[in-house]
């Protein structure tokens, strides 16, 4: 299964690190090529010699390992592995080293290499059951998903504590499924598709301080290029003022108002495979827009009037022209949503639509779950539970890989 693939296992300080050895094995009578990296305090369960040993390869133990071989020659030993890999493992991995990852910090050879790496890259996280449910450990597994990273959730049972609860590393046979599937291409099936996603909101503005826009974070669309792109995509996404990182592999437009994102999606639209309008764009637009700030002084009125304008119908304009392309739209109703959502689907020649009311528990405004309908223009309606966006992301995506 994985004969010539260059796997790459990053190894951190956690008890579990005695099942890296065993991993290693398997690896390797399926035919892997490994390569292993440590941190310091990984060297306090396992030993470099044993995991050098069993991979045929030197181990690079620390920032700055000690080597005259072939395989760690130079100070820039970690671009040279980082190219060299078909995937990554970081296996266990600690609660500090998937904090560091999340924040971006390359202060051991691992998160290093992780920084550096291209190749898609598996967190397989192992802690106490406490460390595991605290908020920031979960908030730290949220944000590495949106960046593009791979976690395989920890399983439940008995602890180095004595403890019983969720926080085990997989087992073996787990583990080797999970590199396999990576590794030998498992959910690729959207490689060398090309995939245009929107996302965030629109500010349409007043004067040079005040604007007119809506609630949304942009956490669904940036979970949908995420998800594409794991899964082998070329995606743009275009997105509305938002505060979220750009995940791995994805071309990020940035734009403010409706009209910079008409010009950007009809610029960017062309050869797409599909295209997925998840941003949130104003309907109304200020007639006039003010090149002064607005003063209560030059207005002693008790209230003051602003000309709206209807905007650019993105979605509508691509519905005319998608020719071959699938499109995707989604339908943010209060009540009355499938409805609503029937009605823009069969008006806006859409393939699918996604439907979602915002006063739903878990559905809201910059909510990490979701809870969505998806309708199809063949008149199927399949609602979903409430789940985490990446994983809504990914249902949406495997209706839209049925449809190319």
């Amino acid at each position: 299964m994985l004969k010539n693939k260059h796997i790459l296992i990053g190894v951190t300080g956690g008890i579990a690190a005695y099942k890296i050895p065993l991993l290693i094995r398997e690896l390797k009578k399926n035919g892997a090529d490994v390569r292993v990296v440590m941190t310091e305090s990984a060297k306090e369960f396992v030993t470099p010699l044993t995991l050098s040993t069993l991979s045929s390869h030197d181990v690079a133990a620390g920032m700055f390992p000690a080597s005259s071989s072939e395989t760690i020659t130079r100070g820039t030993w970690h671009i040279d592995w980082s190219r060299w890999a078909d995937m990554m493992l970081i296996a266990p991995a600690t609660a500090n080293t998937v904090a560091r990852l999340a924040h971006g910090e390359a202060e051991s050879a691992v998160t290093t290499l992780a920084l550096a790496a291209s190749c898609p890259i598996i967190v397989s996280p192992s802690m106490d059951v406490d460390m595991w449910n605290h908020p920031l450990t979960q908030s730290n597994i949220l944000k590495l998903r949106e960046l593009g990273y791979i976690v395989l959730e920890p399983e439940e049972g008995e602890l180095a504590s004595g403890l019983k609860g969720t926080g085990r590393l997989p087992e073996i046979q787990a583990l080797l499924q999970a590199v396999s599937g990576v590794a030998t291409g498992a959910r690729k099936d959207l490689l060398k598709k090309k995939i245009l996603v929107t996302a965030g909101p629109t500010y349409e503005a007043i004067d040079p301080v005040r604007f007119i826009g809506n609630r949304s974070s942009g956490k669904m669309g940036f979970a949908l290029a995420t998800a594409a792109a794991q899964r082998g995509a070329a995606v743009t996404l275009i997105t509305g003022p938002v505060s979220l990182p750009t995940p791995r592999h994805v071309t990020r437009v940035d734009v403010e108002s409706s009209r910079d994102m008409y010009q950007s999606v009809m610029r960017y639209k062309n050869g797409k495979d599909a295209i997925i309008m998840a941003a949130a764009v104003a309907d109304f637009t200020p007639a006039e827009t003010y090149k002064k700030k607005i003063t209560k002084r030059e207005h002693n009125e008790n209230r003051l009037t602003i000309n709206l304008s209807q905007t650019d119908d993105i979605l509508a304009e691509l519905g005319r022209r998608k020719g071959n392309t699938k499109l995707v739209g989604f339908a943010l109703e209060t009540h009355n949503e499938i409805q609503a959502a029937r009605k823009k689907l069969r008006e806006k020649n859409l393939d699918l639509i996604v439907c979602n009311n915002p006063l739903v528990e878990g559905a809201g405004f910059g909510a990490d779950t979701n809870v969505v309908t998806i309708l199809s223009k063949r008149g199927n309606i399949e609602k979903l539970a409430r789940m985490a966006k990446i994983d809504v992301a990914n249902h949406i995506l495997d209706r839209v890989v049925k449809l190319l």
